[in-house]
């Protein structure tokens, strides 16, 4: 048997057609699945509503605020370097892996708008329930919200993952 990869647009989205024939070069099967290289305005809101989904149970507990108030500022941005560490990880071998050559625009537009819009999303939060005061303390707000954006971006990239 012979397989044969295409990547071909259909309704302007791409698609990978595998092609499996065989040994007189007759199609035996042919299998058509979404090549999730490139980033689209619904990509954007799969991330809001996943980074949402972890952001509130964690954003409301005392002992995140609490947490983000103790731990020194250098932890902190540790804990963003993983976040954007484990999001292009996770990002890579779920939409990249083979398919990076090209596309590393793309790549990199999915990862950095996974975690903005993730620590979007958790400030927005914490300013809603009042436990980011920016305009008093910018340092324990931009602590708390990076804390909490931890887990938020990691269920935004898997949300995103889902088509």
């Amino acid at each position: 048997m012979k397989t044969k990869k295409e990547t071909v647009r259909i309704a302007g989205k791409l698609k990978e057609i595998i092609s499996i024939f065989d040994h007189k070069g007759n199609i035996i099967h042919k299998v058509v699945s979404p090549v999730m290289i490139e980033f689209y305005p619904r990509d954007l809101m799969q991330i809001v509503i996943g980074s949402t989904i972890l952001a509130v149970p964690v954003a409301f507990t005392q002992e995140t605020w609490d947490l983000a108030s103790s731990l020194p500022l250098l932890n902190i941005n540790i804990f963003l370097a993983a976040s954007i560490l484990f999001i292009s990880a996770f990002v890579y071998y779920n939409f990249y892996r083979n398919k990076l050559s090209g596309n590393v625009d793309h790549f990199v537009k999915r990862t950095i708008s996974t975690y903005v819009l993730s620590f979007l999303v958790v400030t927005a939060l914490l300013v809603l329930i009042e436990r980011a005061p920016w305009l008093t303390d910018s340092v324990l707000a931009y602590k708390r919200s990076v804390l909490v954006a931890f887990p938020a971006s990691m269920s935004a990239a898997i949300a995103d993952m889902i088509k």
